[in-house]
């Protein structure tokens, strides 16, 4: 941190739209530039603003109930992407694959440029875009701004109506050339955006050392909770298997909605299990364990797989949680469809039902960790939430721009925390600086009353 004005740019809480961190600098503030002498005492104040979060964090952890949404940056720090618009690192692994030097361009990957033109009303083609990613022919803004999940969504149902109406699809439009779509070329297309996007959900990235450290960090504060409490809900949209795999190196036991041995299948009645373990002693008490958590993850996952329906899997859905992703089998993740799910929408009806069910109980807390408020859908059940005045909630994000967020921000609601900013908003700052050790901060307090307790009995019998 260079000097305030840096300070107050990148960082600040917002609670009912008041910014604690610009009122616990003001003493600071002039109207020369800040003396950088005084740096020290400003990054003072902030390590104070920081233990005051803790301190008001750690009794949102107390409540009964305590769900923690994870969007996409999340994950950034584990070398995950973000889906708001055409990753380079998939559009030129695409590129690759479909477009390469005398051979002949890959029909589906002409018509992967042909659908984004069309969403986009701007023109993109195989050949200029090759040029921009392997030949340095950089445009003033190559960036193809549209939402990889909603343009996975189109093919699938431009796929679907394929399949409905013969072989071949012919779409119509004013002033826009024909899309010519055949069912052949729709699945491949279907297929490489699916087999790139499980690629780069498999986190952590090899070449990012200790990319699980925030995640067991995470993990193992959240734990911390008072048993008597209800167990802390994880939810996410992320694909990857991060929670998982931190999870497995902490000892957590993961209740995922899936059950079995030998072959895990969907079963949402798992969810309302628990855990506990015989005391030591003949008086038949139980004690709960506490190493459990309930993960919910609404848009599926790179290691969910369709299968066939049958009477011990009624969803047609299994897990594989061996760590090895099965190139050669259908992985269920968000808009891929089952055939039962056509219908019902399973499973993401029921995992979504569960997560309105849960920030919906009285005394909930929601914590949104590194959700852009993408998705109308998420948005509306956490509008929902908010009618309930018991309910608090907390947005965790770097740069927020969505005007959901900003919408909050205007309305003054004392419910509603936003904590921006690069260090304090960022999954891994707000792991370590601000989600409190519970069990620590409670010896903390109590190491502070004793000696604060002593001193003054010190002082009193000094002046006696």
């Amino acid at each position: 941190m260079d000097d305030l004005t840096t300070v107050l740019k990148n960082n600040s809480i917002l609670i009912g739209g008041v910014d604690i961190v610009e009122q616990g600098l003001s003493k600071f503030a002039s109207k020369d530039e800040p003396d950088i002498s005084q740096n020290h005492d400003i990054i003072g104040t902030i390590a104070d603003i920081k233990k005051e979060m803790r301190i008001r964090i750690g009794t949102m952890l107390k409540t009964d109930n305590v769900s923690f949404l994870l969007g996409a940056g999340a994950s950034k720090n584990a070398g995950g992407i973000l889906l708001g618009e055409i990753p380079e690192v998939i559009e030129k692994e695409l590129l690759f694959r479909g477009y390469k030097s005398g051979r002949r361009l890959a029909r589906w990957l002409k018509l992967f440029y042909e659908i984004v033109s069309r969403i986009t009303s701007t023109t993109f083609n195989a050949k200029d875009r090759y040029s921009i990613h392997f030949d340095g022919q950089s445009a003033v803004d190559d960036r193809i701004r549209v939402n990889y999940e909603e343009l996975l969504s189109h093919i699938c149902m431009l796929s679907s109506a394929v399949n409905i109406y013969g072989n071949r699809l012919i779409l119509k439009e004013d002033g826009q050339p024909d899309l010519v779509s055949e069912k052949k070329h729709l699945v491949q297309l279907k297929n490489e955006l699916v087999s790139q996007l499980v690629s780069q959900c498999a986190l952590p990235k090899s070449e990012i050392s200790n990319g699980l450290e925030t995640h067991i960090k995470f993990v193992k504060k959240i734990l911390t909770r008072p048993l008597n409490l209800r167990r802390a809900n994880i939810f996410t949209l992320n694909y990857d298997t991060l929670i998982e795999q931190a999870s497995d190196a902490s000892g957590v036991v993961l209740v995922d909605g899936f059950i079995g041995n030998v072959k895990r299948v969907f079963r949402p009645e798992s969810y309302d299990l628990d855990f506990y373990f015989p005391a030591q002693t003949t008086e038949g008490r139980v004690h709960r364990f506490d190493r459990a958590l309930h993960l919910y993850k609404l848009h599926g996952s790179i290691n969910w797989y369709s299968d066939e329906q049958s009477w011990e899997n009624p969803y047609g859905l299994t897990c594989n949680n061996s760590g090895k992703i099965e190139t050669d089998r259908d992985v269920i993740i968000y808009p891929s469809p089952l055939k039962y799910g056509q219908t019902l929408g399973l499973p993401y009806s029921e995992l979504f039902r569960r997560f309105c069910t849960s920030i919906s109980q009285p005394q909930s807390v929601l914590f949104v960790i590194g959700y852009g408020f993408g998705d109308d859908h998420v948005n509306a059940l956490i509008h929902q939430a908010l009618a309930i005045p018991s309910f608090t909630l907390v947005i965790v994000d770097p740069s927020p721009g969505s005007s959901f967020v900003t919408k909050l921000v205007e309305s003054k609601d004392e419910r509603v925390i936003v904590i921006k900013g690069s260090e304090m908003g960022d999954f891994n700052k707000f792991t370590e600086d601000l989600l409190p050790d519970i069990e620590q901060e409670d010896v903390q307090i109590k190491v502070t009353k004793t000696y604060n307790a002593l001193k003054k009995n010190n002082e009193a019998s000094q002046m006696e």
